[in-house]
């Protein structure tokens, strides 16, 4: 088993280091989202979840790129273009 096939007691994977994984704080959220909604459903998680990401994650990494979008597409893996239609799309342009 490796350290990505660890679990703590609540499921969460396990941490190798003093800083935990991304997906850590992610799970997290995802499992106080759910526990919020406190039996009533939820239409279009995935939608809402990609929403409620990719736009702290835009924000976050213009701001370390000083605004510079052809770095921070860089940085994210992404074309220059889809960053600024994805900026548009949510209101950060």
């Amino acid at each position: 088993m490796n350290a990505v096939d660890r679990t703590d007691s609540m499921g969460a994977p396990a941490r190798t280091g003093t800083r935990a994984p991304l997906r850590e704080h992610v799970a997290n959220s995802v499992r106080r989202y759910l526990r919020d909604l406190d039996g009533c459903d939820a239409n279009d998680l995935y939608e809402i979840a990609l929403r409620e990401l990719e736009i702290p994650l835009f924000a976050e990494v213009l701001n370390h790129c000083d605004g510079n979008q052809s770095r921070a597409a860089s940085m994210l893996g992404i074309h220059r273009a889809t960053l600024r239609r994805k900026l548009k799309d949510y209101g950060l342009a």
